[in-house]
């Protein structure tokens, strides 16, 4: 099973300071493969929640050497949402890897999971994270009241007709999105739809016309000041950027 590493957000961070160097990046640290990946760039500032910056991936499988070093300027520059990240923001960023996994046709737009797990997984412990979830699945199902924070089994994928102007509409959610904002199941949907450009009245019997596909994924963060670290720790220097200021290699609040 292929899970996303701290090597990969290592990667996305040297392919982004590139950008700003004029340099190429180092080549990766890990084996090249074909999966779905999302990028995902958060900007955490005086201890605030991280606020989102830039998301951007594939949902067709595809190299992930290539994939994250597209991905993580596309997401960080070419996100429609925001404006482009600029060098002097570095030192607040924190990157999100994902590899997406077993996409599965839900039998309707309920038939996706949200679990939570009491603790916060590390790059380094992705898979036992993964397999932790599993053992607490069946135990959050029976004990709501323990929603600490909240970790998504599925992404989803929809897709559906617009009834006002007969055109398809699709978005996805990542697994995690569902669950940080404690949303339903109905709620999420209803999320997506928007999300797809949807303007009109939702209903249950709209609800029930659209398409779900579901899937896992495994994900890794890292906070730049970690990327910094890794850098003096394993190149035995961290990066130097014109009118980016230094930090001491670890994350805010640590």
């Amino acid at each position: 099973m292929v899970v996303a590493t701290e090597e990969m957000a290592v990667y996305c961070f040297d392919t982004l300071v590139a950008h700003y160097t004029g340099e190429q990046p180092p080549p990766p640290a890990f084996e090249d493969g074909n999966h779905p990946l999302f990028v995902t760039w958060k900007k955490v500032a005086n201890g605030s929640e991280p606020r989102l910056r830039g998301c951007i991936g594939t949902l067709e499988p595809r190299q992930i050497v290539s994939g994250f070093k597209d991905y993580s300027l596309t997401s960080a520059l070419r996100d429609r949402r925001f404006p482009p990240i600029q060098s002097k923001e570095l030192p607040t960023l924190e990157c999100t890897v994902s590899i997406l996994t077993d996409y599965e046709i839900a039998e309707g737009y309920l038939d996706w999971e949200v679990y939570c797990t009491p603790f916060e997984a590390t790059c380094s412990d992705a898979l036992l994270t993964h397999l932790l979830c599993l053992l607490f699945q069946q135990f959050l199902h029976q004990n709501l009241f323990f929603l600490v924070n909240q970790v998504g089994k599925h992404g989803l994928i929809i897709e559906f007709t617009d009834p006002e102007y007969n055109i398809r509409r699709s978005a996805t959610y990542l697994p995690e999105v569902a669950g940080h904002e404690g949303w339903t199941h109905a709620e999420t949907i209803d999320s997506l739809m928007r999300k797809a450009g949807y303007q009109g009245t939702i209903t249950e019997s709209l609800r029930k016309k659209i398409k779900v596909t579901r899937y896992q994924s495994t994900l890794c963060t890292m906070h730049y000041g970690e990327y910094v670290a890794y850098l003096k720790k394993n190149r035995g220097a961290a990066p130097s950027i014109s009118g980016v200021p230094a930090v001491n290699g670890f994350k805010p609040g640590h």
